[in-house]
Order: C-alpha cells, then structure tokens, then sequence
C-alpha cells in the first residue's frame, strides 16, 4: 500500500470529506488521527476505520488554537511514533450578506479554516523537520475561494488565504522535503444538499445510485469519496514533486487551477494620470476584465427539479 508505515493527521474527520480522507489514508496503510468537536461522531470514525482493518484514534476538540495543534501531533507521536501526513479539513459556515455579517460571523469561520490551519501546520511541520524524513501538508480550498460566492465573505477570504499560505510554505518548506498542496473539492455535501441546481444529483448519491454523468462529468461534481484518492495521491511518495499547487476535484474531473497571473499589461510614459486611465483603460482592459463567481450551465430537463414550496 502506498502509505505503509506513515502517520497522518486529519482535522474535521468526523463525518463526510473528512471520515473519507481519513478513510482512505487509513485504506492505503497510514495510521490516522481523527478530530472532530463531538465525542461520538470522533469515536464512530475510528470504529469505522478500524472495521476496514485500519488504525486511527481521536483527538475531540475544535481547531484554531495552538493547544489543539498540539494536542493532535501529541497525539499522532504518542500513539504511533511519527507524524508524516496533515490535511486540514475542518470547517464551520456562517452565511450571510456583507452588510449582515457580524463580527462574530467573520471571526468565527477565519478562525477554524484560516488559523485553524496556520496552527495545525506550524505544530506539524515543528515535528516533521524535527524527524527529518520529509512531510505532506494537504490543505483544503474551496471553489469559493478561487473566485468568490455570493453571501461568503468570511468562508472566501478563509479559503483564498490558505491556497496564498500554501505556495509561501512551498517556497519555505523545500529544503526540509515537506511538500505543501490545496485541494479544491467539489462534492455533495451538507451543504450542497440544500441547492436545488444540485438535487437530481444529491438524491442518487443519497440512495447509493450513480449521479448522473452530467454533474460527474460536465460539472465535476461527485462524492466525498471522489475527492479522497487524491488527498492520498498527494500524502504519497509519488507525489514528491508536487508542491505549491491548488488542484482541483470532483467527479470525474481533475483541474490545475492557475495562480494569479496578469492577463494584461499596458504602459504610458510618465505614469497613469487620471485622465489617462479614462482614455485609455477601456480600450486596453475593458474586454479583458475577469468574471467572478462560479458560472454554471442550464440543468438539462431531465434533470430539474421543481421549486421547493413554502
């Protein structure tokens, strides 16, 4: 198996994205630390996995703080002597508009995904350079950071930050043998439950059918499982030189997202005035200005689905 022998963390692994990276780690021979903030949804993933024949314990607290950091690679070196594997996962939303979001709002979501990961990477990279034998660091974007979504101000900033921390920790982590990644998931969630466009799609993997190839395959939308096997991928040693990249999955669909690049460049002697711009930048910029927001196409009849009633 690919992971014979490696430790791994993984925030937020109680239930859904999480439990199956977990899984599959575990699957492909790593041992696993779970985290979850409920006592028993941590304790029914370790059952779980140790069911498949797989080794995991628990760590039953929220991310965000250093003691969790520490807490979880404590207990990745207590229980099995090394940590080689973290995925930070965990996540909370707290949707609304800009001008409707409190500050409770905004803090509550930067703290588990933004510093959430920032802590949980700083503690397990302070244990992988000490062991001196290399690292993975996963961590998990979202779409809505690579382009924004309406009603998400916190949950974009979060995600867009942690793809921005992963190519600085490529850069730093180098020399140690510790790559660095994000993943971008695309997948039925909790979450995507509650979008009509998604539901033909929810419904089949609800009932254990197939999704419909539109969604697995023109959208790139699958299940949680369809994101595990490149978290896995990335965790192992074939992937040793991939670091700094922000890959994208879903259903059938593998993406490299770009990082930013400038699509334009123009240039005025003495520098941009005011008036410059107003002449100029219309012509130059005016049909090269990026969308925002994810774009998708009209669901095919069969696959509609009528408005939910009040």
């Amino acid at each position: 198996m690919a992971l014979d022998g490696k430790v791994a963390i993984v925030t937020g692994s109680g239930r859904g994205l999480g439990l199956a990276y977990a899984a599959e780690l575990a699957r492909q021979g790593a041992a696993v630390v779970i985290n979850d903030v409920d006592a028993q949804t941590a304790a029914d993933a370790v059952s779980s996995i140790e069911a498949a024949g797989g080794r995991a314990v628990a760590v039953v607290a929220p991310v965000g703080s250093t003691e969790t950091a520490k807490a979880l690679v404590a207990a990745a070196v207590e229980n099995y002597g090394r940590l080689d594997i973290l995925v930070t996962n965990a996540g909370v939303l707290r949707d609304t508009v800009l001008w409707k979001m409190s500050d409770d709002d905004f803090d509550t979501v930067i703290n588990v995904h933004l510093r959430g990961t920032f802590t949980a990477v700083r503690e397990a990279v302070l244990q992988m350079r000490e062991q001196n034998s290399g690292g993975r660091i996963i961590c998990i974007g979202s779409p809505t950071g690579q382009r924004g979504n309406f009603g998400q101000t916190n949950y974009s900033a979060a995600k867009a930050g942690i793809v921005g921390m992963v190519r600085t920790w490529a850069l730093e982590l180098k020399r140690a043998g510790i790559t660095a990644n994000a993943v971008i998931p695309v997948a039925a969630t909790a979450m995507t439950a509650t979008v009509p466009y998604f539901a033909a799609a929810v419904e089949a993997d609800a009932a254990g059918e197939a999704m419909p190839a539109f969604f697995r395959h023109d959208l790139g939308f699958g299940t949680s499982d369809d994101v595990a096997g490149l978290v896995a991928y990335l965790a192992s040693d074939a992937a040793a030189d991939v670091t700094g990249q922000a890959i994208g999955v879903g259903g059938d669909r593998l993406q490299l997202w770009s990082h930013p690049e400038a699509v334009v460049t123009a240039y005025h002697d003495g520098g941009w005035s005011t008036e410059a711009l107003e002449e100029s930048f219309p012509v130059e910029f005016g049909s090269q200005l990026q969308t925002v927001g994810e774009k998708f196409p009209p669901l095919p009849d069969d696959l509609q689905r009528p408005a939910p009633t009040a």
